[in-house]
């Protein structure tokens, strides 16, 4: 292999040889550098152990040298990508499956327990936050007062139902009575019927002069007699029946008073039974201001209540409702404990957004428009509240609805693995 060099004045010096592959590297050396093309010029003397410097073969050596040492990382790197992106669509996929919101409160209907009569607090058997059953008293009212008027209530049905007892008897008496008079009005119509037989007979003797004026005379006058005679009995009969219908109505009357009385009574068997303030649901007492002493006045709050019977109400954007609808499951996570989830489903979905139903609702007909995505108050009914926290209205919680029961990719590799 031998090299030819010309210098010249005002020429750049050249490289030529025999194999055209060298002359590139060799001509951009030379413009570089003299000195470097200099050394990099293989030696003359032909020595065999001296490396030609510059070569091609040497640069394809290096380059695969190089990929050698780094085709680990590089299939190390394309592996983590593709599991990058592969999990990134995992999350992807199953997060599509669901929608929530941060925009979501408990609910409750709490109200305020007040008595329905007045009197002093005798008793307050329960403290703050207590949780009570169903009929659990919470405060009770001196009912002294009340006893005594239940009482004047119960005399007052008692003469009533004694008056009705008398008047009873007295027609009992008064129907036998009018059994009597039916019986003289049956045996004066017995005598009228006689001495009309007796008149004619004696009429008829006299017509013929066999008897006697006198004896005709005197059956006409035993007629007139019987007739009213019957007539008499006939308005004794009526005035019996008369009476009969005014014990009657005098009955009628006492059962109104006794009616009358029954209600008194009741209502003041209710008065008495509202002396015991009672819980009418289970619940917890909050904000107790009752206390023994204190003269509770009728409808004057002694506590507020809150039910045991709780719900969310998530305000979820408008175009998170396309694919929600009412039963799909729900899984709530409360902010007060990080650790507590708890499953529910949705109840219902308001018509309208909750801009709608407050009390100063938006008139976008005036002024400028501005649209904005409104919040939709959906109901979620929790079907098991946990035992071991307090959970009440206001906290704040994030529900996660579950639109889509199909499975998602996370959910099937976890399914079979």
């Amino acid at each position: 292999m031998a090299f030819r060099t010309a210098k010249s004045s005002g020429a750049r010096p050249q490289v030529t040889s025999g194999d055209e592959t060298r002359g590139p590297l060799a001509r951009y050396l030379a413009e570089a550098d003299q000195p470097a093309a200099e050394a990099l010029r293989p030696d003359t003397t032909g020595s065999p152990d001296r490396p030609v410097r510059g070569a091609a073969g040497n640069d394809d050596g290096a380059h695969t040298s190089f990929l050698r040492r780094h085709i680990v990382a590089a299939a190390a790197g394309a592996i983590l990508l593709l599991a990058v992106l592969f999990a990134g669509y995992a999350y992807w996929d199953y997060a599509a499956h669901f929608q929530s919101t941060d925009d979501a409160f408990v609910e409750a209907r709490l109200f305020a327990v007040a008595p329905k009569v007045s009197g002093y607090i005798t008793t307050v058997p329960v403290t703050d936050n207590q949780h009570v059953a169903a009929g659990d008293v919470i405060a009770r009212i001196d009912d002294r007062d009340y006893r005594i008027a239940l009482a004047q209530a119960e005399a007052q049905v008692a003469s009533a139902q004694a008056s009705i007892q008398n008047i009873d008897a007295q027609i009992a008496v008064q129907q036998a009575q009018i059994s009597a008079g039916e019986a003289q009005v049956n045996q004066a119509q017995a005598a009228l019927t006689f001495a009309q037989q007796q008149d004619a007979r004696y009429q008829d003797l006299a017509r013929r002069e066999a008897g006697t004026v006198q004896m005709a005379q005197q059956t006409t006058a035993t007629l007139r007699e019987s007739e009213a005679s019957l007539r008499s009995s006939q308005a004794a009969l009526t005035v019996a029946q008369r009476q009969l219908d005014s014990l009657k109505a005098q009955r009628s009357g006492a059962e109104a008073t006794l009616a009358q009385a029954g209600a008194q009574r009741d209502q003041a068997q209710l008065n008495l039974s509202y002396t015991a303030v009672t819980a009418a649901q289970p619940g917890r007492v909050v904000n107790l201001t009752a206390s023994v002493g204190q003269f509770g006045q009728i409808g004057a709050s002694l506590t507020m209540f809150v039910p045991d019977e709780i719900w969310v109400t998530a305000n979820f954007k408008e175009t998170q409702l396309d694919h929600m609808r009412p039963g799909q499951p729900v899984t709530v996570h409360i902010d007060a404990y990080p650790g507590e989830a708890v499953s529910g489903r949705i109840a219902s979905v308001q018509p309208g957004s909750g801009t709608a139903f407050s009390l100063l609702p938006a008139e976008n007909a005036t002024g400028n428009f501005v649209k904005v995505v409104q919040r939709v108050p959906v109901k979620i009914v929790i079907d098991n509240p946990p035992a071991g926290v307090a959970l009440g209205p206001g906290m704040s919680v994030e529900p996660s609805v579950r639109v889509d029961p199909a499975p998602s990719l996370y959910e099937r590799l976890a399914g079979m693995l």
